[in-house]
């Protein structure tokens, strides 16, 4: 494993704000050169990544290909579009301005702080210094030490295909991001739970550090009759499932029409068995919990409600079979916190206006699902709600799309990412106003005796 001794942090700070005083990662085709050496260290060393995905988290290799190493993609993107976005954009200036010319520079902020969750921990590190190099930073990026194995492959990606002066890794538990967020960064970019991401803020308002922070939150889907239902139980098992549930945009727990109750269960029954067989503790498809302490944590919420599919569990592997619990109050712990599991409560309603009343009692979500083909519905459900975003008649492939900004709102978290958001979110957009030397109207000079009638007209 390589560990970075807490006590340089400060100076490789120093040695990456030297080098961004330099204006080399400002020069676009540099930035463009580093996204392919990103890339192609990606590539090189595609089997540890997986092996080490495998280590953390049980994960089924197509899973790191789609969920993980599919961060290709976003790098694909930025290189196809970079030079657009870093051109500088021509403003509209309205006629009393006829005299002069406006332009919006995309500008580097300097030196950035990306912290990664456990959870799918390559490419929510990756993803984000996307944006970063894209946009002309340095950036320090500090995996999550859950997920050790994956920490140690990003740090030696790294440290071999970059100079530190530019990228630099940090390993380490909770000291060394205690250590990192007593320095001062030009923005710090966050991923993981509220609670902590309440800590990163309160850390980087200190020096007034902008901060985008990506959390979670208890995602709800709500399923309506007018649906195909084959497809959408399928597409609900898998957005469930997937990394054994350990997922922030997951669906968190369903909100089913009354009439397809049954009918839905019935499609999760069989399905489930399709995905993972008779006893998915032996397919080679399904993830484990990534920790002892976050296994005890899902286990405490099967005393919840009716399990009607699934339940078993063993300490040993961390494995919690895929499970779905009915009957369940919206006062029971399972509907008190983002799960992050394989366990999916069931409420049924009979009035969408349940449904929507729910949701709106619940701090805003990072994710919203709705299936029905009913146009009124999606509209109405579209207004009457507030998430980070929407997904409808699927699940979470709505973070594969490059063109769609990914963020929270409220509670699910600050600030969003992917394609252009990404090269928004790490850089400044300066203003530039310039005037021309040809005439020089002198309505607004000193003495002012004889003009308020034409300012008056002006302004009116």
């Amino acid at each position: 494993m390589i560990t970075t001794e807490l006590s340089k942090i400060g100076d490789i700070i120093q040695n990456q704000r030297e080098f961004f005083e330099t204006g080399k990662t400002k020069d676009v085709t540099f930035r463009i050169e580093q996204l392919k050496n990103l890339k192609q260290a990606i590539i090189e060393h595609e089997q540890a990544i997986v092996e080490a995905l495998k280590a953390d988290l049980h994960k089924p290799e197509l899973e790191i290909y789609i969920t993980e190493i599919g961060v290709i993609k976003e790098i694909d993107y930025a290189i196809k579009h970079i030079n657009t976005w870093t051109k500088p954009k021509k403003a509209p200036v309205s006629f009393d301005f006829f005299s002069y010319s406006a332009k919006i520079y995309p500008e580097p902020l300097g030196v950035v702080l990306i912290i990664g969750p456990w959870n799918y921990p390559f490419q929510l590190i990756i993803s984000p210094l996307v944006g970063a190099i894209a946009a002309g930073n340095c950036a320090i990026i500090k995996p999550s030490e859950i997920a050790s194995y994956t920490s140690d492959v990003i740090a030696k990606i790294i440290t071999k295909h970059f100079d530190p002066a530019y990228i630099a890794v940090v390993e380490g538990d909770v000291e060394a991001s205690q250590k990192l967020l007593a320095e001062k960064f030009d923005h710090i970019f966050f991923t993981g739970g509220t609670a902590i991401g309440k800590i990163i803020m309160a850390a980087a308002a200190k020096y007034l550090t902008p901060v985008t922070l990506e959390l979670g939150g208890k995602s709800p889907c709500i399923v309506d009759t007018d649906i195909n239902l084959e497809h959408t139980v399928r597409r609900i098992t898998w957005g469930k499932f997937i990394n054994a549930g350990q997922t922030c945009i997951a669906p968190d727990y369903l909100l089913v029409n009354k009439k397809i109750k049954k009918d839905l269960i019935d499609g999760l029954k069989k399905c489930l068995k399709e995905f993972y067989g008779d006893n998915p503790v032996s397919s080679p498809d399904y993830a484990r919990i990534i920790s002892q302490k976050h296994f005890d944590r899902l286990v405490s919420f099967l005393k919840d409600g009716e399990v009607i599919i699934g339940g078993e569990n063993q300490s040993s592997e961390r494995y919690i079979a895929p499970t779905v619990i009915d009957n369940v109050s919206s006062e029971d712990s399972v509907m008190q916190e983002e799960i992050f599991g394989p366990i999916l409560p069931i409420i049924e309603y009979t009035d969408v206006a349940e449904a929507i009343a729910l949701i709106n009692s619940k701090p805003k979500p990072l994710a919203l699902y709705l299936f029905s083909q009913n146009k009124n519905l999606q509209k109405r459900v579209l207004q009457e709600t507030s998430s980070g975003g929407v997904c409808i008649n699927d699940t979470v492939m709505q973070v594969g799309v490059s063109s769609l900004p990914f963020g929270g709102v409220g509670d699910s978290g600050i600030g969003n990412y992917h394609g252009k958001a990404s090269f928004d979110t790490f850089s400044h957009n300066k203003s530039v106003l310039q005037n021309s030397f040809w005439l020089d109207l002198k309505w607004r000079y000193a003495p002012y005796e004889g003009k308020l009638p034409l300012i008056k007209k002006l302004l009116g």
